[in-house]
This record gives structure tokens, C-alpha cells and sequence, in this order.
């Protein structure tokens, strides 16, 4: 009987491995509060009222008080707003990083003029000084490229469809990392819609009401506050899907660029071994 221990299982590539930073879930938590405090001891301090109390209208001219006095959905808007702003700001950094320290076009021609000279190792160079997720998978395609002259067990097309393989996998790598936050973004979109639109509604129940409670005679002052209420949180409720909406486009069409330009360096990986190698 053989007492040959069996070979513990392989640990998986320590490059697969990718932080999931911080939760999105304790972000949200941590901004509410932060739009609480701002709702309640910027906008709502005294000296943006009438009388210097929260009861009196906002001053002239005051948007703190003005905005304020939206209600209680004006912190919940706040906090959409805010998770928006930052996560916008996470996203353009990440994809920024992710284009490497160069122009992504000038990169992909360098590389390019070296593969039609079947230079590989300046295209590797260009890979080390380019970094980034372009600089990246373009790095592992390389590396594929090189290991693969030396390949003598492996026909032709075996050898091209290996190519396109390890380019397909550095690429589903690297790209969940660039869309990473994006659904959240885009479900603000629709959702800030829907929370100003239920401010519009709280603000406008409260304006028919005071009219019920009148008595027959019209309470101009109540009236008037239900309805500001109401437009208040529609406009911060479209204002932040405005801009939830343009930050996904932006987003969107970067990683788009991104991806075209793997994809672009994978096609003529391709087309230089099949030119230049068996």
C-alpha cells in the first residue's frame, strides 16, 4: 500500500482575490446621520427663521430654512443625495486608477507597434509603466503571447483560441471592480424620484387639511406651508435624480471606453501570433 500523502488542494491565486472595501450598507447608516445633523442643526437652526424659532418662516433669501421646512422626507433626500455624491466620487477615482498612469490610446498603440514588430518584451514594458486594469489584462494576454511561442504540444488554433481565453478572463476579473456601486447609483435614480414624489403628497395632504380644519374660512399661512412643503421635496427629490442619472451615463460610457480598448489590444494579440507564429 502506497504512504504517499495526497497533495493538499491548490490556494487560489492571491491576484483573484479583491477587498470588498467598505460596506454600502453601513455607508448608508453613516450618511443618514451625517443629513440628520445637517437637517437638524444647520437648516434647522434658529437664526435662519422669523422670531428665531423653527415655528416662524424662513428669513428672506434663507434656502436653509426654506429647505428645512420640506419635512421630515427632506433628510431621507439629503441622505440619497449624499450617497450619490460620494459614491460618484468613489467611482471616479476607481475607474481613473483603472485607466493607469497614461493615456489609454497611446498605450493601446504602443502596444500594438510592438506586437507588429513581434517585440514582446517592449510591449511588456509598456504593460509595467502603463498599470491599471487596461495595463492589466494586457499584461496577462502578453505573458499568454510569450509562453505560448515556446508551446510545441499545442496546434495553431488551439493556440489563438488560448489566447483569447486568458484575455476573457483578466477581463471578467477586472471589469466587476470598474461597475462595482453603479446599481446603487442607478437605484437612486428611480428612487429619489419616488421619495420626493411621497414628500409631494405628505406636503399636499397637509395643505388640504388645513383648509378641512379651517372652518370654512381659508388658513392662508398653513396652506402656503403645505404646499411648499410639497414642492420642496419634489424639486431635491428630481434634483438628485437628475444627478444620479448623469453620474451612471458618465460611469457607464468610461468603463464602455475601457472595455473597448481591451477588447481592441485582445483582436490584435490575436492577429499578431496568427501572423508572426505557428
Amino acid at each position: 500500500m502506497s504512504t504517499q500523502q495526497p497533495k493538499p488542494a491548490a490556494k487560489p491565486a492571491a491576484t483573484e482575490k479583491k477587498s470588498g472595501g467598505i460596506s454600502a450598507g453601513l455607508i448608508l447608516i453613516v450618511l443618514f446621520a451625517i443629513a440628520l445633523a445637517i437637517y437638524n442643526f444647520v437648516m434647522g437652526d434658529p437664526s435662519h427663521f422669523e422670531g428665531g424659532t423653527t415655528e416662524g418662516h424662513p428669513l428672506p433669501g434663507d434656502y436653509f430654512g426654506v429647505v428645512y421646512k420640506g419635512g421630515v422626507i427632506v433628510p431621507v433626500l439629503m441622505t440619497c443625495f449624499l450617497t450619490a455624491l460620494t459614491f460618484s466620487i468613489e467611482r471616479l477615482f476607481t475607474i481613473g486608477k483603472a485607466k493607469g498612469t497614461g493615456d489609454v490610446n497611446a498605450f493601446v498603440r504602443s502596444v500594438q507597434a510592438a506586437l507588429d514588430k513581434d517585440d514582446v518584451e517592449a510591449a511588456l514594458k509598456a504593460c509595467d509603466k502603463q498599470k491599471g486594469s487596461v495595463g492589466n489584462v494586457t499584461l496577462s494576454a502578453i505573458k499568454k503571447y510569450k509562453a505560448l511561442i515556446s508551446e510545441t504540444s499545442l496546434d495553431k488554433e488551439q493556440k489563438l483560441a488560448a489566447l483569447s481565453k486568458e484575455v476573457e478572463e483578466a477581463t471578467s476579473l477586472e471589469l466587476p471592480m470598474l461597475e462595482k456601486n453603479l446599481t446603487i447609483i442607478a437605484t437612486l435614480a428611480s428612487v429619489s424620484t419616488l421619495i420626493g414624489l411621497l414628500g409631494t403628497v405628505v406636503g399636499m395632504i397637509k395643505a388640504f387639511a388645513s383648509l378641512g380644519n379651517s372652518g370654512g374660512s381659508t388658513d392662508s399661512s398653513a396652506l402656503a406651508n403645505g404646499i411648499s412643503e410639497a414642492l420642496i421635496n419634489t424639486a431635491l427629490g428630481i434634483g438628485t435624480s437628475a444627478i444620479c442619472i448623469i453620474a451612471y451615463n458618465v460611469f457607464t460610457a468610461k468603463i464602455d471606453e475601457l472595455t473597448y480598448s481591451i477588447d481592441e489590444i485582445g483582436l490584435s494579440v490575436n492577429q499578431n501570433y496568427a501572423t508572426h507564429h505557428n
